[in-house]
C-alpha cells in the first residue's frame, strides 16, 4: 500500500477491486514496522478501525456507494476529536482522560465519506510549536532524516504520510501548522480560507483552519470537497463554494494572473539554499502557469510579532479553569511561559495586539489589490533537529525569536487567505524545501490549480524513498 494515493484506494474499494480490511491490514503492519522510530502515532485503535473498514466492505457488497473516501485509512491529529479515541492535546493535563464520545465535525464528515480512522497522530502541546516534542509522548521524527523534525504542529500526521504509513491524515493550521510540516517532509500542505472547513471550536485569535496533509494535490482536492461547507455550530463557516475542487484543479484558467515573488516578505532572514531552491521553483511555476510577473516589493507589519501577541489567547481557551496554575509543572516550558506572561494582560495591551492585526489585514489587502498570487518560501530554513529548538541564526543573522525560522506562514492565518506549501526541491543534504503559494481570500481554487500545475511541471517524490 505504501505510496498509494487517497484517490487510488478509494476508487478501487468503491469498484470492489480492493477490500477496505486488506488496506487497513497493510497500514497496521506499517505502523508496527515504522512507528517506533518515527513516533508518528500516539494512539492506535485497530478494533475501531476494523469495524469501520468492515462496514465499508459490507456497503460495497450490498451495491451501495460507501463514499468518495471509501476504505481510506487516516490518522487524526491529536488536537481533534474522533469518537472512541482519546484527545490528549499532546499534554499531560489531558493524557489520562478516556475516549471522547463525539467526532469533531471535520472528522465526522471524513468518516461519513467512508474514510477509516486508525489512530491519533502526534502534535506538540496544544499545537504551540513548529516541531513536535511533548512531555507526554516524546519526540516525533522526520522520515527523510530521523535526526530532524517533521515540523509542527501537525508533525505526527506529516511523519506518517511522508513515510507512506497512511495516505493522508488530518491537520490544522493556526500559524503554519499544516504548511510547515508539509515543507519539512515533502508533502502537499494546503490551508484553506478561514471558515472553508467548519470548526465549531475556533481559537480566540481566529487564525486556525482545519485540513489535511497528502502526497498529491488531487488527494487534497477530494478531501476539501468532502470536508468543506457550512455548519450551524460554526457561525464563521463559509457557504458552499459551488464548485468541485477535484475538477477545478484540472480546468481553472489561471493564465495571465498577476504574481509577485518575494524571498523574504520584506522582513525575514532566509537560508541561502532555501532562497535559491524556492526562487527557481517560483520561476518554474510562473512559466508553467503562464502567470504575469509584476515584480514589486512586499511591505508588511511584522506578521510574526502580530501572531505571537495573540497566540496565548488560544491556550487560555483550551485549558480548563482548574488546570492553571495547578498544572504548571506538567506543561512544556513554552506553554508555561506563555501562560505566565499573559495571565496579567490588560485590555489596552490586547487592544494594541488587535490594532497590529488590523494593520496587517490592510497591508495584505493592499498586496492583493496589486496581485492575484503571492509566492515565497514556506519556511526560512530546512527541517532543524527533531527535539528543537529552532535555529537562532540564519546566514549569520541573529533571530529575534525562534518563530523567525518559520516566519512566512502566519500572514495567511492572520488575514484568512488560502495558502499551500508545494515541494520545491531538496537541500544539499537531502531535506525537502517548500514553496508557498498564497491567493486572495476565498480563492482556494487558485491555490489548488497552481499547485496542480506545479506538480505536473516539477513532480515530487510522494513518499520517502519513492
Amino acid at each position: 500500500m505504501r505510496g498509494d494515493t487517497v484517490l487510488g484506494i478509494a476508487d478501487a474499494v468503491r469498484k470492489g477491486e480492493r477490500k477496505a480490511v486488506d488496506v487497513l491490514d497493510e497500514v497496521l503492519d506499517a505502523i508496527a514496522t515504522d512507528n517506533e522510530r518515527l513516533n508518528a502515532f500516539v494512539y492506535v485503535d485497530a478494533d475501531l478501525a476494523r469495524r469501520a473498514a468492515e462496514a465499508v466492505d459490507a456497503a460495497v457488497a450490498r451495491g451501495d456507494d460507501p463514499g468518495p473516501l471509501a476504505g481510506v485509512p487516516f490518522g487524526v491529529k491529536d488536537l481533534e476529536d474522533c469518537a472512541g479515541m482519546p484527545t490528549s492535546h499532546g499534554s499531560l493535563l489531558f493524557v489520562e482522560r478516556g475516549p471522547v464520545a463525539e467526532d469533531a465535525v471535520h472528522v465526522a464528515r471524513l468518516r461519513a465519506a467512508g474514510a477509516v480512522p486508525v489512530g491519533k497522530t502526534a502534535a506538540p502541546e496544544f499545537g504551540t510549536l513548529s516541531f513536535t516534542k511533548t512531555k507526554a509522548f516524546g519526540v516525533t521524527r522526520n522520515p527523510w532524516n530521523t535526526e530532524r523534525t517533521p515540523g509542527g504542529s501537525s508533525g505526527g500526521t506529516a511523519a506518517a504520510v511522508a513515510a507512506g504509513i497512511i495516505p493522508f491524515g488530518t491537520a490544522s493550521d493556526g500559524g503554519g501548522s499544516t504548511r510547515i510540516p508539509g515543507g519539512f517532509t515533502g508533502l502537499f500542505g494546503f490551508k484553506a480560507s478561514f471558515g472553508r472547513i467548519p470548526n465549531p471550536h475556533p481559537d480566540d485569535s481566529l487564525t486556525t483552519s482545519l485540513g489535511a496533509l497528502t502526497t498529491t494535490v488531487a488527494d487534497s482536492a477530494r478531501h476539501l470537497d468532502v470536508a468543506a461547507g457550512p455548519h450551524d455550530a460554526d457561525r464563521m463557516s463559509l457557504p458552499p463554494a459551488g464548485i468541485s475542487y477535484e475538477e477545478i484543479i484540472q480546468s481553472l484558467d489561471v493564465a495571465g494572473l498577476r504574481v509577485r515573488w518575494s524571498v523574504d516578505l520584506g522582513f525575514a532572514a532566509v537560508d541561502p539554499e532555501v532562497a535559491a531552491v524556492t526562487e527557481a521553483a517560483a520561476h518554474e511555476l510562473i512559466a508553467a502557469a503562464k502567470l504575469t510577473d509584476v515584480g514589486g516589493e512586499v511591505v508588511l507589519t511584522d506578521p510574526v510579532r502580530t501572531w505571537l501577541s495573540a497566540g496565548s489567547l488560544d491556550l487560555w481557551q483550551t485549558i480548563e479553569p482548574d488546570m492553571w496554575p495547578r498544572g504548571a509543572d506538567d506543561v512544556t516550558l513554552y506553554v508555561r511561559r506563555s501562560l505566565e506572561a499573559s495571565e496579567s494582560h490588560t485590555l489596552p495591551k490586547y487592544a494594541r495586539a488587535l490594532q497590529r492585526k488590523q494593520q496587517l489585514v490592510r497591508d495584505c489587502a493592499r498586496i492583493f489589490d496589486e496581485v492575484d498570487v503571492l509566492l515565497c518560501p514556506t519556511t526560512a530554513v530546512p527541517a532543524f533537529p527533531a527535539g528543537g529548538p529552532p535555529p537562532s541564526l540564519i546566514d549569520g543573522r541573529e533571530l529575534e525569536s525562534p518563530a523567525m525560522a518559520t516566519p512566512f506562514t502566519m500572514l495567511a492565518n492572520l488575514c484568512w487567505n488560502p495558502a499551500a506549501s508545494v515541494p520545491a526541491g531538496l537541500s544539499h543534504d537531502g531535506l525537502p524545501i517548500g514553496l508557498q503559494i498564497i491567493a486572495p481570500r476565498h480563492r482556494d481554487d487558485i491555490v489548488l490549480r497552481l499547485s496542480r500545475i506545479f506538480e505536473q511541471a516539477q513532480p515530487w517524490p510522494r513518499v520517502v524513498g519513492a
